[in-house]
């Protein structure tokens, strides 16, 4: 009997956690198309926001992302909150912040990585002088 109980719960719980899953009442096509662009303008402002802030840019520099956008993280609590809150309606009270902590959190920590390491890395300044260790065409070098 217990055994039963036990399955039964258990049951209960994954079909529960499945239902969560599912956008209520429209497909997963429809909900991607509502997310989309609110996903997009959190991430467009985490990355504005990383850059303009040398704290999170340290951050970035070392390749923590997550952190270089928990350090600013408070500028972009209504593109957050906005994302979260239909998350909410499309899958569910509380499924939008979950998707924050853990799907947004992995592809916001991919996106930083993607958009702002060409602009950490160093970059060779072009010269208009020769290398000192070639002379110019007709110089004599003089020793």
């Amino acid at each position: 009997m217990k055994a039963l109980v036990l399955g039964l719960v258990a049951a209960l719980a994954a079909s529960a956690t499945y239902a969560e899953a599912r956008p209520h009442g429209r497909s997963r096509a429809d909900a991607a198309q509502v997310l989309a662009p609110l996903e997009k303008a959190a991430t467009d402002c985490f990355a504005e926001t990383v850059m303009a802030n040398p704290g999170a840019m340290n951050f970035a520099r070392a390749g923590q992302w997550y952190r270089a956008a928990g350090v600013i993280g408070f500028l972009c609590r209504p593109e957050v909150d906005a994302m979260t809150a239909a998350h909410d309606r499309l899958f569910g009270p509380g499924s939008g912040t979950r998707y924050f902590k853990s799907g947004y959190a992995k592809h916001l920590d991919r996106t930083l990585a993607e958009r702002l390491q060409p602009l950490l890395e160093r970059k060779a300044v072009a010269s208009a002088e020769p290398p000192a260790d070639r002379a110019a065409p007709g110089e004599v070098e003089q020793h």
